[in-house]
This record gives structure tokens, C-alpha cells and sequence, in this order.
């Protein structure tokens, strides 16, 4: 199979489009078709991405977690799912991932992947919308009329962040740069603050949650903002065990898991229209490195990703096979 693997740790320049061996599958293990993979600006820098589960190196190694396919092959008593099941998920962190032509994926990571958008698109759900499911619901209870300030509103997780924050009922602060400013209040925005231009704490006071997917001084100047218990979440930078009780709050940083329940969740609103995908640019499998240099600009909004098979030229393969079949049997 074709595959980006990168035989050193490092950057996009450590990239490398080439012939691979097809995954091996453990116990419970499915294979995956991958039609596109979304890239996370970040992942080349994660001891994950280099490390098989017990912390031994893994090279060459294959990027690339979020994926949508077609179920190949399953393992015996898999639950809900068939082979030839379009489906999207999130692989296990220290595997190889979805920057292949095929994966080998746990079967109860799978969900069916929404029915109203294309592969693609389904690819830019999978880690942007558990990361923000999980924050905001698993992990901070958001409720109806709670106010959230999210920091990185326009980026990945954070388009997904403020329109299920919307959903839920809650009042949705975000930060952005102006020119995301319509972007985000079409997605549910209450209040957008331009951070280029103005410090946030000098315009928000009292939330109850604060999500950030930003990292440096923002984690620090966001504890003042806070109710009496009010929680804030990173997902960008770690957080000091005392620092949330100085101010009468709760803090956690966290690393998104799988979740076929959720996956089938976020599939329910996008096909019902209430979630809405944005992609930043889609390029082919094998101009990965580039991909990666756009995914490590700043103020990328929504998602890049990875297309590893041309789904229209799919369709039409597909449809030709089942013609051929038929006329084969009417003869």
C-alpha cells in the first residue's frame, strides 16, 4: 500500500511518500479502506506519534489518527457493523495511523460515519469533535445557560467547541482575530473578542467554563475570569496541580480518547444540519508534507486534510463492477 511514514523523528521535512507494508491486525483489530485523513498541526511533535504502547520506539512510523473509510474486514462478534459500512474514527495514539491506504483500527472505535457529507468532510469530525465533545460535556457538564469562553474559536477544535456550546444552550464567548469574527457568530458565537487588539480579561468576567486551545500566558490570564468553582480546560499545555485552587477553581488538561457513542452523536448533528464542517484545505496523500507546513501556520481555520482516494472515481469503479456482475448473471 501507499502510505506517508517518516523513518526519524522530526518535522514535515522527515516526511516520506513511499510503498508500505499493509497493517498487521491484533485481536479485535478491523481493517480500514482510508478515503481521508485529517492532520493535526501539532502531531509531529508527540512522543505518541514515535512510540508503540509499552513506550518502545516505532519507526518507521505513519501519521495521521482521524480518519473515514470502508470496513474491510472485521474481527468475529464485532457489534453494529458490517464489511463495506462507510465509517470514521479515532485510532489509538501510540499505532500507526491513517495516512495509508489501509488501517488497522480497534472495531469499537468505529462509528458509522455521517450519511449527509463525503469522506472528507467526515475525516475533519472525528478528533476536533471528540476533543470538544469531551471538554465540554464529559469533562466540564456544561449546561443550558452557562456562559464558555473558548480561546482558538476558529481553529480545529474550537469551530466544533463553539457550535455544540451553542447547542447545549450555553452562553459562547470566543477569541479570534477579526476576520473570523462573521465565521464564528454564524456558528453560534454570542460574543467574539478580537485578541489581536484586546486583552480578554479586560472584556469577560464570570464564566463557568473556560476552554483553551491555545497554551501559553492565555491559560494564565483566563483563571481570573472564572466563577467560584468554575473549571478551566486546556487541551494546548499542561496545567500546575495548585494553580486552580489559588483561585477557587478547577483545572484539568486532558488527552481525547475514542468513543463510538459520541462519534455516533456528532454524526446525528451533522446529518440533522446542526453541525457544520469547515475544512481549510484538502491535498492528496502523497503532498502530506505540504499539508503539514499549512497545519503549522498560524490561524488556520478549521481543518486540513489528507485525501488518500479519489471517492468520485470510487463510486464510478463500484458501480462498473456491480454492472459487469449483473450482466454477467442476466446472461
Amino acid at each position: 500500500m501507499k502510505a506517508i511514514r517518516l523513518h526519524a523523528r522530526g518535522g514535515p521535512e522527515q516526511l516520506v511518500y513511499e510503498d508500505a507494508p499493509q497493517p498487521t491486525l491484533a485481536a479485535g483489530d478491523a481493517l480500514v479502506r482510508i478515503f481521508a485523513t485529517s492532520i493535526t498541526r501539532t502531531e509531529l511533535t508527540w512522543d505518541q506519534t514515535y512510540q508503540n504502547a509499552d513506550g518502545s520506539p516505532r519507526f518507521p512510523t505513519i501519521p495521521g489518527h482521524e480518519f473515514s473509510g470502508i470496513v474491510e474486514s472485521l474481527p468475529p462478534g464485532a457489534d453494529g457493523l458490517a464489511i463495506g459500512d462507510a465509517v470514521y474514527g479515532l485510532a489509538d495514539f501510540p499505532r500507526n495511523g491513517a495516512a495509508a491506504e489501509y488501517l488497522a483500527v480497534r472495531a469499537t472505535h468505529l462509528a458509522h460515519k455521517p450519511r449527509t457529507v463525503d469522506h472528507v468532510r467526515s475525516a475533519a469530525v472525528t478528533l476536533s469533535g471528540l476533543t470538544a465533545w469531551q471538554a465540554l460535556f464529559t469533562h466540564g457538564n456544561l449546561l443550558p445557560g452557562q456562559s464558555v469562553l473558548i480561546h482558538g474559536g476558529a481553529g480545529g477544535v474550537g469551530v466544533f467547541a463553539v457550535q455544540l456550546a451553542h447547542w447545549k444552550g450555553a452562553h459562547v464567548i470566543a477569541t479570534s482575530s477579526a476576520a473570523n469574527f462573521d465565521f464564528l457568530r454564524s456558528l453560534g458565537a454570542d460574543e467574539v473578542i478580537d485578541y489581536t487588539k484586546t486583552r480578554f480579561e479586560a472584556q469577560v468576567s464570570k464564566v463557568d467554563l473556560v476552554l483553551d486551545a491555545v497554551g501559553g500566558d492565555t491559560v494564565d490570564r483566563s483563571w481570573q475570569l472564572l466563577r467560584p468553582n468554575g473549571m478551566l480546560i486546556s487541551i494546548a499545555t499542561s496545567i500546575s496541580p495548585g494553580e486552580p485552587k489559588k483561585h477557587g477553581a478547577r483545572g484539568l488538561f486532558f488527552i481525547v480518547e475514542p468513543s463510538r457513542d459520541q462519534l455516533d452523536q456528532l454524526a446525528t448533528l451533522v446529518d440533522s444540519g446542526i453541525l457544520k464542517i469547515e475544512i481549510a484545505n484538502v491535498f492528496p496523500l502523497a503532498q502530506a508534507r505540504a499539508a503539514f507546513e499549512e497545519g503549522l501556520k498560524e490561524h488556520t481555520r478549521g481543518k486540513i486534510v489528507l485525501q488518500v482516494r479519489d471517492e468520485a472515481i470510487h463510486d464510478l469503479t463500484t458501480r462498473s463492477t456491480a454492472h459487469a456482475a449483473i450482466s454477467s448473471i442476466n446472461l
